[in-house]
């Protein structure tokens, strides 16, 4: 099924499917809408569903400065308003759940509950040699840096240091994800009063669900489930079927009577 897309202040989306409740989706770092087709097909009987491109990300504009997730926030909640007064459920993977929790903390009126697929926002625990390892490749980095203007060519510094997202990224937008992933939301999410469904896979190596048990801790209305078998992207993937199963569950909780 191919859809057009359409447009809000350069911000391309697609809509589908029909009914009183509204879904909104957002995708993970690198991604598109395209990720969550999938998911949101076999769920257009209950509700309509905007599958977003975010700003900087697949046939969306780029961000007009560097933005941080809460410049993401302010502008989906515009788009949000400019659906109407109806509260909508966030779902979102990895970055989108990140947007999500700015979203629920700074425009409560709009949303009526999250659903977060394997959500990032806080930082990683690491071990003692993981902590050191990484200081070191900063420090490397940063000395190398220096050297650019004399011939050390910037693209092998970014081959040799850069995370696969960064590197994949453009340069207007690896500002933003070096600010993006260096933020901290444990008290955005202490502020979050709607309910939240928070979804891992315990194979997840990028957003471990020792993430999500602390995001169950720090937001008060909030539930976790861990996919057995599945990993950061196989629960759009092969786990999506248990993954569409929950939020079906969701849709109906949230919007009991």
């Amino acid at each position: 099924m191919t859809l057009s897309m359409d447009d809000f202040q350069g911000t391309k989306y697609i809509t589908l499917g029909s009914g009183d409740k509204v879904l909104f989706w957002g995708h993970g770092w690198g991604q598109s809408h395209a990720a969550f087709h999938d998911l949101a097909v076999p769920l257009k009987t209950m509700g309509v569903h905007t599958l977003i491109d975010f700003p900087g990300f697949g046939e969306s504009d780029t961000p007009p400065e560097d933005w941080g997730t809460a410049d993401y926030a302010d502008h989906i909640a515009d788009f949000i308003r400019s659906h109407g007064p109806k509260k909508i459920i966030w779902v979102g993977h990895s970055f989108g759940c990140r947007v999500g929790l700015q979203l629920a903390a700074r425009h409560p009126d709009l949303i009526a509950g999250l659903f977060l697929i394997a959500g990032a926002g806080l930082p990683r625990k690491r071990p003692l040699w993981q902590k050191l390892y990484f200081k070191l490749r900063i420090a490397a980095y940063k000395i190398l840096k220096k050297l650019t203007p004399f011939g050390l060519p910037q693209d092998w510094l970014v081959r040799k240091f850069g995370s696969a997202d960064y590197q994949n990224a453009n340069q207007a937008i690896r500002k933003i994800f070096v600010r993006v992933v260096n933020e901290d939301l444990s008290d955005i999410a202490r502020n979050i009063s709607c309910p939240v469904q928070l979804i891992y896979g315990e194979n997840d190596t990028e957003t471990p669900p020792e993430i999500g048990k602390r995001l169950n801790t720090l937001i008060p209305n909030s539930e976790l489930i861990v996919l057995q078998g599945q990993d950061h992207y196989s629960v759009l993937g092969t786990g999506r079927h248990q993954v569409v199963t929950a939020l079906k569950t969701f849709i109906q909780k949230t919007h009991k009577g």
